[in-house]
C-alpha cells in the first residue's frame, strides 16, 4: 500500500507541473495569441489523460513503485515540498501495518473465512488467503466461518501463486512441541493405548504414537498386555529420538512415586521375625520374589518348605498371597530375606524318639550327589547315605549307577544328632559283610582258582572283584611268564573277566594277593632245555633301535640281538620283519633273558656261545615229553595255548604236593597302598 501511495503522489506532482507551465505560456514574448490558444488547447488535451490515469491509481496499485531517487529528485525540483521525511515514514508504516509478516515452515493462527465441500479458506493476514483440505478438519464437527484454527505455512506462493497451508502438519508440529514440553517439565500426559506390539504397547499422545515398553507398564511383571488396549493411561515422556521420530513413555514411574512413600513406611518399621503378607510377583529356580506392598523380598527355595523341592512352582503360584517372616535385611535395607517354613514347627522336633543308631528306617531318595544320596524319612528329615555305605564293594564310584531319585528303600541308621539335625545312613549293612563269613577262609584259600572282573588298573597292577565286597590285587609281574608288561592295560582292560589263583589271604586286613601267571607252570624250566647255548632257531625281527633289535622266538618268547650281530652273509644288516636263523648266545632263567646272534650262524671265527652247563639226567628225562609237546605246538605263540608247559610240572612233581608260594614283599606293599 505504501508503494501505491507513492505512485499516486508522483502523478499528482506531474499534473501540477503541467498546470503551472500552461499558466505561464501567455507571458512568453515570442508567442502569438493564436499560438497561445493552440497551446492552451494542447495543455487541456494533455491534462485530461492525466486525470484519467490518476483516478485509478488510488484504486489499483501500479506495478512498479516510484524509487526513492525519483522522490528525492522531485523534491529537489521544488515539487512535493508539503511531504517531509517524517510524513513519508509515517505513510510507509501505515501501509506496512495492513499486512502480516509470515515465514514458511512455521505454525500460525488463522481465521476460517469460508467452508466448501472440498476446502476450507483460511485468512492468516497475508495478501491472499490459503486453502486447506476439508479432510484435515474431520475432528471438528461444526466448523464455520469465524473459527480460529492453527495452520502450518508450507509455501507463501506456489506455482499457481497460491498460499499453501496445512492443518495436519500444524497438529504434528504442535504435538512435538507439547511432547518436548512434557519431557522438559516432567509432566503427566493422558494417553490412549491403541494396540500392543512386540515388547510393549503403542500409546497415542497428542496425536503421536509413542512406545510404552512392557517393563515400564507396572512395577510388577505384566503377563497379558491385551488388557490395556483401548484404555486410557497416564504416562510420562522419558525419551525422545527426533532422528527416528520415536517417543518412549512410562507408566511405571508414576507408580514408583506412590510406592516410594509406602516403601519408606515399611522399611522404617521393618524388624527381624516380623510376619508380613505379600504377593508373589516373580518365580525363579532359586526362589520367589514377593511384593510386600512397595518393597520386594526374596523367599529362597530352601526357606519355602522343610521338605526338599526342586522348583518353587511345586508348592507356590504367581499372584498368590502368602504370609512370610523376615529373616534378615542388610544395613541399607535394600535386600530383604524372607522365610515361609519358619512359620511351622521343625519336623526334627516331631521325629520318633525311638529312632537311634542301628534302627532301620524307610524313605524316598530326594537327591543324588557325587558323594552319596539323601533319603527323606519324613518331610524335612533327611539322612545321608555315603557312597561308601551303599555296597560292600570297594569299586562303587558313582551313586547314580546304584540308586536314583524317587527310589523307595530301607536303610540302617549309622549316626544321629538331633541337636545338629543330622543323620547318616547305610544300605550295605542290611546284608552280611562278605569278609566276616565263616566260609571265606575255605572259599579263598591259598591255591584256589577263581574268575573275577577287572575293576581298576594301576601302574603296579590291577584289582579284580571276585564277589561283591571281595577284591584282590594282581601285581603286574604276576600277569605273564613270558611277556614283559610295563602296564596292566597292555594285557587287559577294565570290565574283562580274568582267571586268577590265590597267592595270599589276609582276612584281618581284607587283602587278597592273586596271580594270573601261576595258573600255568613256569615255562622257563622247560625253555632252558629248548633254548640251550649254541642252539639255532628261526626268529622274526619285530623292532629295531640304535643298540640292536627285539626278536620273536617260538612259544611267544622275546630275544635280544645287538646291531653288530644282525649282519647278514651278503654284508647287509637284517631289517624289521625279516625271519632269519639266530644262534642262542646266552640264556638266563632268573632274568628271563635270551641273547642271540645271526652272524654266529654263518661266519666262521665269529664269537660263539660258551658251552652250557650240563643238567642232571633226572631233569632232562622229566622234561623230554614236555619239549616234544612244545615242538608240536610251536606255531602257537601265546602263553594260554601252551598246555604242554602246565603238564610239565605234573610230570616232574607227581610224587609230591605243591608248596604254598608267598608273593614278594614289594607286592604286598603295593596292594596295601592301592587299598
Amino acid at each position: 500500500m505504501a508503494e501505491e501511495q507513492k505512485d499516486g503522489l508522483q502523478e499528482n506532482q506531474n499534473e501540477e507541473v503541467q498546470s503551472t507551465e500552461s499558466k505561464d505560456a501567455p507571458v512568453e514574448e515570442a508567442k502569438t495569441e493564436e499560438v497561445a490558444v493552440e497551446e492552451a488547447k494542447s495543455e487541456e488535451t494533455t491534462e485530461a489523460p492525466a486525470e484519467e490515469t490518476s483516478a485509478p491509481a488510488v484504486a489499483e496499485p501500479i506495478a512498479e513503485p516510484v524509487s526513492d531517487d525519483v522522490w528525492d529528485t522531485a523534491q529537489d525540483d521544488g515539487f512535493g515540498e508539503e511531504y517531509s521525511d517524517e510524513d513519508r515514514k509515517k505513510m510507509e508504516a501505515l501501509y506496512e501495518a495492513t499486512l502480516n509478516q509470515i515465514s514458511e515452515k512455521e505454525v500460525m493462527s488463522g481465521t476460517v473465512v469460508g467452508v466448501t465441500n472440498r476446502d476450507v479458506i483460511v485468512n492468516i493476514g497475508f495478501k491472499s488467503d490459503g486453502l486447506v483440505s476439508r479432510s484435515e478438519f474431520r475432528d471438528i464437527e461444526d466448523l464455520k466461518p469465524g473459527d480460529t484454527v492453527e495452520v502450518y505455512v508450507e509455501e507463501q506462493e506456489n506455482a499457481n501463486g497460491q498460499l499453501v497451508l496445512s492443518r495436519r502438519k500444524a497438529k504434528i508440529v504442535k504435538a512435538w512441541e507439547n511432547i518436548q514440553g512434557a519431557l522438559d517439565g516432567d509432566l503427566v500426559i493422558d494417553g490412549m493405548v491403541k494396540r500392543r506390539t512386540k515388547g510393549g504397547l503403542i500409546v497415542d499422545i497428542y496425536g503421536v504414537e509413542a512406545f510404552l515398553p512392557g517393563s515400564q507398564i507396572d512395577v510388577k511383571p505384566i503377563r497379558d498386555f491385551d488388557v490395556f488396549v483401548g484404555k486410557k493411561m497416564e504416562v510420562k515422556v522419558v525419551k525422545i529420538n527426533y532422528a527416528n521420530d520415536n517417543v518412549v513413555v512410562s507408566h511405571k514411574v508414576l507408580i514408583e512415586k506412590d510406592i516410594e512413600k509406602q516403601k519408606a513406611v515399611i522399611l522404617e518399621n521393618l524388624e527381624k521375625g516380623q510376619v508380613l503378607e505379600g504377593v508373589i510377583k516373580n518365580m525363579t529356580n532359586f526362589g520367589v520374589f514377593i511384593d510386600l506392598g512397595g518393597v520386594d523380598g526374596l523367599l529362597h527355595i530352601t526357606d519355602i518348605s522343610w521338605g526338599r523341592i526342586n522348583h518353587p512352582e511345586e508348592v507356590l503360584s504367581l499372584d498368590e498371597k502368602v504370609n512370610v517372616v523376615v529373616l534378615d535385611f542388610d544395613d541399607d535395607k535394600k535386600r530383604i530375606s524372607l522365610g515361609m517354613k519358619q512359620l511351622t514347627a521343625h519336623p526334627w522336633d516331631s521325629l520318633d524318639a525311638g529312632i537311634d543308631v542301628g534302627s532301620k528306617v524307610k524313605g524316598k531318595i530326594v537327591n543324588v550327589a557325587d558323594y552319596g544320596a539323601f533319603l527323606e524319612i519324613i518331610p524335612g528329615v533327611e539322612g545321608l547315605i555315603h557312597v561308601s555305605e551303599m555296597s560292600w564293594s570297594q569299586h562303587l564310584r558313582n551313586p547314580q549307577d546304584f540308586i536314583s531319585v524317587g527310589d523307595e528303600l530301607e536303610a540302617v541308621v549309622l549316626t544321629i544328632d538331633r541337636d545338629e539335625r543330622k543323620m547318616s545312613l547305610g544300605i550295605k549293612q542290611l546284608t552280611e559283610d562278605p569278609w566276616t563269613k565263616q566260609d571265606v577262609l575255605t572259599n579263598y584259600a591259598v591255591g584256589t582258582k577263581h574268575t573275577g572282573v577287572v575293576r581298576n588298573l594301576t601302574n603296579f597292577g590291577l584289582f579284580i572283584e571276585l564277589e561283591e565286597g571281595i577284591d584282590g590285587l594282581v601285581h603286574v609281574s604276576d600277569l605273564s611268564w613270558t611277556k614283559k608288561i610295563k602296564h596292566p592295560s597292555e594285557f587287559v582292560k577294565v570290565g574283562d573277566d580274568l582267571e586268577v589263583v590265590v597267592m595270599e589271604l589276609d582276612v584281618d586286613n581284607r587283602r587278597l594277593a592273586l596271580s594270573h601267571k601261576h595258573l600255568e607252570e613256569n615255562p622257563w624250566d622247560t625253555f632252558e632245555t629248548v633254548f640251550t647255548r649254541g642252539s639255532v632257531h628261526k626268529c622274526t625281527i619285530i623292532s629295531k633301535n640304535d643298540r640292536g633289535a627285539i626278536l620273536e622266538l617260538p612259544y611267544g618268547l622275546e630275544g635280544q640281538v645287538s646291531t653288530k650281530n644282525l649282519q647278514k652273509e651278503d654284508g647287509s644288516n637284517a631289517n624289521e620283519g625279516e625271519s632269519l636263523d639266530f644262534k642262542v648266545m646266552e640264556f638266563s632263567k632268573e632274568d628271563k633273558k635270551i641273547i642271540l646272534s645271526h652272524i654266529a650262524v654263518w661266519k666262521e671265527g665269529a664269537e660263539q656261545p660258551a658251552p652250557a652247563k650240563k643238567k642232571p639226567a633226572k631233569t632232562a628225562g622229566k622234561g623230554g615229553n614236555t619239549i616234544n609237546k612244545i615242538n608240536k605246538d610251536s606255531e602257537k605263540s601265546t602263553l594260554g595255548d601252551l598246555d604242554a608247559l602246565s603238564a610239565l610240572k605234573e610230570k616232574m612233581e607227581e610224587a609230591s604236593k605243591p608248596a604254598e608260594k608267598k608273593p614278594a614283599a614289594k607286592k604286598k606293599d603295593d596292594a596295601s597302598d592301592a587299598e
